[in-house]
């Protein structure tokens, strides 16, 4: 939506390791800079989903309550992401007769609103509703139909869904701290909007986000998501596998994950050894060496099993190819040592790492791949819908915010 004046816009990337807020102005020319950030340990949720409300919501307080000290504004509306919820992506294809006439609004109004009540299951919920091609009598590659002529008028339509309880738990943990949920969004819609460029997103690109408990994935095309899924590993599944392979504590594992990891073995392996505290013992008790060799032994399968998943999700939905050779890989979890070359065999693609483009204000601490998400979110809030549908007021397609399409399945399924 893009705005006439400066205003405030707060993003809140609620994640199974971390919860980042960032609070940011937009001026007349959609340029985003961030004026407040907060970010702290989160706690209740397990592989994106909240099994602690009580705990979620107060990491969600502290995390907003410091991103507000430092802007020195309070907020009450947020754009949330979610990286949990089960999303399950799906093309809707439909067609309707237009007899030949000009198309106009209400043309369009009909074949987008077909499109939505399609695949629709008790248990789930649209998230977002993206147009991703237009058709005239077969003919595809339409931008906006309207004052075009034909027989019939189709539409391409991408629509996620999350697990309706999964998505209002999480709200309602956000709701309780007196803040208004502006939209909602899967985690790599957001991610990819942050750390693709104008080309990759045109051309075809992927996004791996991979998160603590999570990874995520969006394929992008001619500038719009036209693939999403979710995978319940993440860094966080690594660092277990460390603390259970050496005997040491998650804090202890991942600190050593963070400073020695790495997935490709070097000649050095053998002969680097590693201290490593043991569980239980205190501050200056004996310590066991390992070699780094045995990190590469445990963290090297983790790592390898979640790409094979990627790849797996990307051939199961015939996608990969559509997509082009572009993969970025972002969240926290992709800063592990070796991890590009690795997702290069296994993918078959060109990789790079994804940080946040174009957001003024992001420190150096803060402008890393683990901060995608939340940079994404701002961005999305700031986001034109496609130019068929963006004068359409009660069809809101982007960003996740679909409450009145929601609202509107519901009185007429």
């Amino acid at each position: 939506m893009a705005v006439g004046r400066s205003q405030t816009l707060a993003a809140l990337d609620v994640g199974t390791t971390k919860v980042c807020c960032f609070i940011a102005r937009a001026d007349a020319n959609n340029s985003i800079r961030v004026i407040g950030i907060g970010h702290q340990l989160s706690r209740g949720l397990r592989a994106g989903a909240v099994v602690d409300m009580e705990a979620t919501e107060e990491s969600i307080r502290a995390a907003v309550d410091a991103a507000e000290r430092m802007a020195g504004e309070t907020i009450r509306e947020v754009h949330v992401s979610i990286s949990g919820g089960r999303p399950h992506s799906h093309t809707v294809g439909v067609e309707v007769a237009v007899d030949g006439y000009e198309i106009g609004d209400s043309d369009l109004r009909r074949v987008l609103r077909q499109g939505q009540t399609e695949e629709l299951q008790g248990d789930r919920e649209v998230l977002h509703s993206l147009p991703v091609g237009f058709t005239i009598d077969g003919a595809a590659g339409v931008r906006d139909p309207r004052g075009m002529f034909g027989s019939r008028l189709g539409v391409d339509i991408h629509v996620v869904t999350v697990n309706t309880g999964r998505k209002r738990n999480l709200a309602l943990c956000v709701e309780r701290g007196h803040l208004t949920i502006a939209s909602t969004t899967v985690a790599p819609y957001a991610s990819g909007l942050a750390t693709l460029v104008d080309d990759e997103l045109r051309l075809g690109a992927t996004v791996v986000d991979m998160g603590g408990g999570t990874t995520t994935i969006a394929v992008f095309k001619d500038g719009e998501m036209i693939f999403t899924d979710a995978i319940a590993i993440g860094g966080g599944h690594v660092t277990n596998d460390l603390a259970h392979g050496l005997g040491t504590s998650a804090v202890h594992a991942e600190r050593i994950k963070t400073l020695y990891g790495n997935v490709l073995p070097s000649p050095a392996d053998d002969r680097d050894l590693i201290e490593v505290p043991m569980i239980g013992d205190g501050e200056g008790d004996p310590t066991r060496q390992v070699r780094r060799s045995g990190l590469l032994g445990i963290i090297r399968p983790r790592i390898e099993e979640t790409l094979e998943f990627v790849r797996g999700r990307l051939d199961a939905a015939g996608i990969g190819k559509r997509a082009g050779r572009r993969l970025v890989l972002t969240g926290g979890a992709s800063q592990l040592a070796g991890l590009h070359e690795l997702a290069a065999r296994v993918l078959d693609k060109q990789i790079r790492l994804g940080r946040p483009l174009r957001i003024d204000g992001l420190p150096e601490a803060t402008g890393g791949p683990a901060f995608s998400t939340g940079a994404g979110l701002l961005k999305l809030a700031l986001r034109e819908p496609p130019v068929a549908v963006k004068d359409l007021g009660d069809l809101r397609v982007d960003g996740g915010s679909f409450g009145r399409v929601g609202r509107w399945l519901k009185a007429n399924l």
